[in-house]
């Protein structure tokens, strides 16, 4: 169908007299409407200022103790006041203002919210990731990704860093999901995808070379193809890199404590991540591997499995640059699974293998004092079983203030989020979790948290678990 052709008619001259007169008028009408206007917009403003900051919800929570993230002495009594989504005041005792929400949680202690340098909320359970890519679709793992953000939230981990999931980016969507207040679940940062080598740990083609699936097209072998697919992850909304620079427990690629990327390929990564402003998670098994990374400038070393005495001298030559952030749990859990359906027999023999080196490793760096990040690689530890790395770590020399402060202080700073998140102190987000008991003297009861607060809202409260 043709439209027929409009031709606009040029706007007529006012006519003189009558005509001319009600055009000033009206003129005049409107100038002086809009004048009043404006003004009474500008009384209108701090009224409406003044409702909005009278309307904004206090919510004043009271604990036998409080553990502030710091390392120092604990509070007792504890109250804390929320207003909003940010921390107003803390003290062992405060003033409760008329209308506010006054939480008693009795016995219990409250912590600031935890922090997991390394989780996969997007991953299943039940599902082993090579599988996952033949049998399964993004908007799945998306799925399923909000119902454990939901569950690692109400288990006390209000903030996560998440590692890379099986199918590119569906993190990202995630994080912007919770965000945007369309699920409940931590604060995310996230990697978007891993950046593996070919026949690396991050290689899915360990089918069939007919096989085709996506998450190949994440390889990448040399420094230009690394910086390409840095950049490609940074366009496609991830915060901070994750690059494989040894072999892994869980892949049928090379070996866990075999370095698979090259010294200047790791520094690729890291040069091009840092043009951004951003940084680099690398995971690493092998000790020649861990002190590549640790030379190239990476913010993190995950699992770092074989780290020996030359890795920690680099650690603490680089004046807190890199961090090491090992997973306690990760052996102990798969180890706990026996003959699984979901790991192959063959990596269940690379997990028994390496949790004596592992938690030698942890030992190590225990004894020389250097900081260590807190990480679970959820879910191999299941979702929402996160608190189990806490009594793992004691049971191997760590104190229970120690692991707090890894998952909370120490963390925030690790992520650059110490602005934020970490501790309770004024101005910080409440990010809060309630444990019953005295964690000091029962790590455990941090796996049974009795409040969960984000933001100032409550996704958990439990009266009845209280002690």
């Amino acid at each position: 169908m043709i439209r027929p052709t409009t031709v606009a008619t040029p706007p007529r001259e006012p006519r003189a007299g009558f005509g001319s007169h009600l055009a000033r008028v009206t003129s005049r009408c409107i100038a002086a409407s809009t004048a009043a206007l404006a003004l009474g917009a500008g009384l209108a403003r701090p009224a409406i200022a003044q409702a909005k900051r009278a309307t904004v919800e206090v919510t004043i929570l009271k604990a036998a103790r409080l553990i502030d993230g710091n390392g120092g002495p604990v509070m007792a009594p504890a109250m804390v006041r929320v207003e909003g989504d940010r921390i107003a005041a803390v003290g062992a005792r405060l003033d409760v203002p008329a209308g506010a929400r006054v939480v008693d949680l009795g016995n219990a202690t409250l912590t600031p919210g935890w922090i997991d340098l390394h989780t996969h909320l997007t991953t299943r359970e039940d599902v082993h990731w090579e599988e996952g890519l033949l049998k399964t679709t993004p908007a799945d793992d998306a799925l399923w990704g909000a119902k454990h953000a939901l569950i690692t939230l109400r288990a006390g981990f209000t903030t996560v860093r998440d590692m890379g999931p099986n199918w590119p980016y569906v993190d990202v969507a995630l994080r912007k999901a919770i965000d945007a207040g369309v699920v409940p679940g931590p604060r995310m940062m996230v990697a978007g995808a891993y950046v593996s080598s070919t026949g690396g740990a991050g290689d899915a083609l360990q089918f069939s070379p007919y096989v085709q699936v996506p998450i190949v097209h994440n390889l990448a072998d040399g420094p230009v193809e690394i910086t390409k697919q840095v950049r490609t992850n940074f366009k496609n909304g991830a915060d901070f890199i994750k690059i494989l620079a040894t072999g892994a427990v869980l892949s049928k690629g090379i070996p866990p404590g075999a370095q698979q990327y090259s010294d200047e390929e790791i520094q690729a990564a890291v040069t091009e991540a840092t043009r951004w402003g951003r940084f680099v998670g690398a995971h690493a098994h092998g000790a020649e591997g861990i002190k590549a990374a640790i030379r190239a400038g990476v913010r993190t070393v995950d699992h770092g499995s074989a780290l020996d005495d030359e890795a920690i001298a680099l650690l603490k030559a680089g004046n807190n640059r890199t961090y090491y952030v090992p997973t306690i749990g990760v052996n102990i859990a798969m180890l706990e699974q026996g003959d699984s359906a979901v790991i192959p027999a063959s990596e269940l023999e690379r997990s028994r293998k390496i949790r004596p080196i592992m938690e030698a490793g942890f030992k190590r760096a225990l004894a020389a004092g250097i900081p260590i990040g807190f990480a679970t690689d959820a879910p191999v530890v299941p979702h929402g079983q996160n608190a189990r790395e806490f009594r793992w770590r004691v049971a191997l020399g760590a104190t229970p203030m120690s692991v707090l402060v890894s998952a909370t202080k120490l963390n925030a700073e690790i992520m650059g989020w110490q602005d934020r998140v970490g501790t309770v102190a004024v101005g910080k987000f409440a990010d809060l979790v309630a444990v019953p008991g005295d964690p000091l003297y029962d790590i455990s009861v941090t796996e049974h948290p009795v409040l969960v607060m984000k933001g100032g809202v409550i996704y958990l409260n439990e009266p009845g678990a209280r002690r």
